[in-house]
């Protein structure tokens, strides 16, 4: 088991108003370089969350970030209303715009600006912890959305979340996934993962959660160079759940032998061919 503590911090998996049970199985299939997953958001409703979770992790000696899902502007804001009453040592929340918005047609949240920028509003309105977007790929600009998140009054974003993904059983012909289409993540990803970092680097004035595919520490200064402050780790600790800590020792020995300082010093420094 992995010593969270030892690390800079953790998001949780989505909460979301009501419980879920996700979808049916099979929603997770390995695919090469990376893992698809049609999970579905299944957990236990704000409600058992607050009185089973936050206990537990009020007991972290670590950062804890809540993930926030939704299927209606309401539903998003009273999940948060909820974790607030709580008074838990969570220092923060990000938000999972990737959902479809009932009220809206089914649209996801994160491929609209409007309703990026109206949902964070709303959700500053409720809280003076953290608020973190987290951005889906799966848009025409994603630059447009960290803009609206940004205009919204959000402290940071993080990017990306899965790529849509399909992977086919040859022996019976059907999806492997139930749901058919899938979220892809691991290093399948880790190229779309930076350049869309990038992108918003040079849209945005508020910090950038890097996410997609870091499986070591040169990984992490990839990111960092593209304009990441931080990054997330999440499909690689499946194979390594101690990945955090052998990376931070990594990074750390990656600083000394090439003389960086401090992570500010690579923050979006990424150096552009001369034509």
């Amino acid at each position: 088991m992995a010593d969270v503590n030892q690390w800079g911090g953790i998001i949780t998996k989505s909460v979301t108003r009501h419980p879920r049970e996700g979808n049916p199985p099979p929603r997770i299939a390995e695919t090469r370089s990376g893992m698809l997953n049609s999970i579905g958001l299944a957990n236990l409703g704000v409600e058992k969350y607050c009185n089973e979770i936050i206990p537990l992790l009020n007991e972290l000696q670590t950062k804890v970030i809540i993930n926030i899902a939704g299927s209606a502007m309401k539903d998003y804001l009273e999940t948060m209303e909820m974790l607030e009453s709580k008074n838990g040592k969570h220092v923060g929340y990000e938000i999972n715009i990737s959902c479809p918005n009932v009220k809206e047609g089914g649209i996801e949240f994160g491929v609209n600006c409007e309703m990026t920028e109206q949902l964070t509003i709303e959700m500053r309105k409720r809280t003076d912890k953290l608020i973190i977007m987290k951005l889906s790929p799966n848009v025409t600009r994603i630059e447009d959305i960290a803009q609206a998140a940004e205009s919204g009054g959000a402290d940071a974003v993080s990017a990306i979340n899965t790529v849509v993904g399909m992977a086919i059983d040859l022996k019976t012909r059907k999806p492997k996934l139930n749901t058919t289409f899938g979220g892809l993540s691991g290093p399948a990803i880790k190229p779309i993962a930076i350049a869309n970092v990038h992108k918003v680097f040079k849209a945005v004035n508020i910090p950038i959660i890097g996410i997609g595919g870091i499986a070591t520490a040169k990984d992490v200064v990839e990111f960092l160079l593209a304009g990441a402050t931080m990054v997330q780790i999440g499909t690689m600790n499946y194979q390594n759940p101690n990945l955090g800590a052998q990376i931070k020792e990594d990074l750390s020995e990656y600083y000394s032998q090439n003389g960086i300082e401090k992570t500010e010093d690579l923050i979006g420094k990424v150096e552009y061919h001369s034509n």
